[in-house]
């Protein structure tokens, strides 16, 4: 099937099987490699990219449901002079990562999450509880949450 994605800003035309996950389409189709795969099956959220807005777990979504629709992946968070989104420069700055292959999925789910809903870095029930949902193997979890809090308080969130 021929399909349109527009991601981080870019219009991508390509052709794939109607069974291809999203996830599979932006590494192989698309060459952004930044969206990792891990478990396939959406339980670790290392593959969560934001779809029209909304983070979702690529792995489980197929790419034809995507056609037309706003992709935006870790190589989208950036500004355009290349300088790193606050959330990169919170996770930097409070160590929020260690071998770096939950970080992308991290931050999607933290931009998503600050986007739609500012606040909810400063509840920490709530924040713990979106934190949790994805799987990180090495930092304990209080380094990413200080990173979106501190990402949040920078007030270029959100």
């Amino acid at each position: 099937m021929h399909i349109e994605l527009t991601v981080n800003g870019h219009r991508h035309g390509i052709d794939v099987p109607p069974r291809r996950t999203l996830a599979d389409a932006l590494r192989e189709d698309c060459g952004l490699t930044g969206t990792h795969l891990g478990c396939e099956h959406g339980v670790c959220g290392a593959c969560t990219v934001l779809v029209d807005g909304e983070a979702v777990r690529s792995c489980l979504m197929f790419a034809v449901q995507c056609d037309g629709r706003q992709i935006r992946t870790v190589e989208g968070l950036a500004a355009a002079d290349g300088t790193d989104h606050p959330l990169q420069q919170a996770f930097s700055a409070e160590h929020a990562l260690q071998c770096g292959f939950c970080t992308p999925g991290f931050l999607m789910l933290a931009a998503g999450a600050l986007d739609s809903d500012p606040g909810i870095a400063d509840d920490a029930e709530r924040l713990r509880e979106l934190l949790t949902s994805n799987l990180c193997r090495c930092t304990g979890y209080e380094a990413i949450r200080r990173a979106v809090v501190r990402a949040a308080r920078s007030g270029e969130c959100g």
